[in-house]
């Protein structure tokens, strides 16, 4: 496991480097400057960081939060002192393990792997949500594809679900990728006036004042199809 040490003071971060190496961890990368660290981390790819401050600041806090939420990665945050907001803010930008003056050689270790675990079931969780998410989008969008088939074919519920499925099929193509694109398709073309009666929609291919809507409504009263 890789471990990235961010520590101003290099004695503490000594400390912290030796307690990781007598746990069994050799690969432990120490950075005692925070300007530009997100970068750095990014390149150094650990797979946990931890992040000592003896007396942070809000600024600090604020700091360390940002990197939490840029990094994705499992944290691990020791400080001698704090306050339930800095515990709250902590929570929302992710931070795996917050320790409050627990920062001791031989509690690095478990802490870090309680980090690392805690991470991956958040990950996972909000996976599954994304997913759940991403389902409830694609059915409103088959949903919104099967009542356009049905009021412009005149079809049923399951004749215009079996239609997407079968030009899906023909098509090699995802039901809803079908009924995206037919909801693109009616988007762009938009709505077009239709005759309702046989002789007015002859009249309106042949471009006489039948065509006019509100022709078509005085002259089609009570006129079947």
């Amino acid at each position: 496991m890789r471990i990235a040490v961010i520590d101003d003071s290099a004695a503490r971060a000594q400390v912290i480097a030796a307690g990781l190496h007598e746990a069994g961890l050799q690969d432990v990368h120490v950075f005692l400057e925070r300007h530009g660290v997100a970068a750095k981390l990014e390149v150094t790819a650990p797979d946990v960081v931890l992040i000592n401050l003896e007396n942070p600041s809000r600024d600090v806090l604020e700091e360390s939060f940002a990197l939490s939420r840029v990094l994705a990665r499992p944290i691990a945050m020791f400080v001698d002192q704090s306050d339930e907001q800095a515990i709250a803010e902590a929570v929302d930008a992710g931070i795996s393990a917050y320790v409050v003056d627990g920062l001791r050689k031989d509690r690095i270790k478990p802490i870090l792997d309680l980090a690392v675990r805690r991470f991956h079931a958040f990950a996972k969780l909000q996976a599954e949500l994304n997913e759940a998410r991403g389902q409830i989008a694609e059915r409103r969008t088959i949903d919104q594809a099967k009542l356009l088939l049905m009021r412009r074919r005149g079809l049923d519920e399951p004749a215009a679900y079996k239609l997407l499925r079968s030009h899906a099929m023909r098509s090699n193509r995802r039901i809803v990728e079908v009924a995206e694109a037919l909801l693109v398709a009616e988007n762009l073309l938009g709505k077009r006036y239709e005759p309702r009666c046989r002789a007015h929609r002859i009249s309106a291919a042949r471009g006489c004042r039948f065509a006019d809507p509100g022709a078509r409504t005085r002259l089609c009263r009570g006129r079947g199809p």
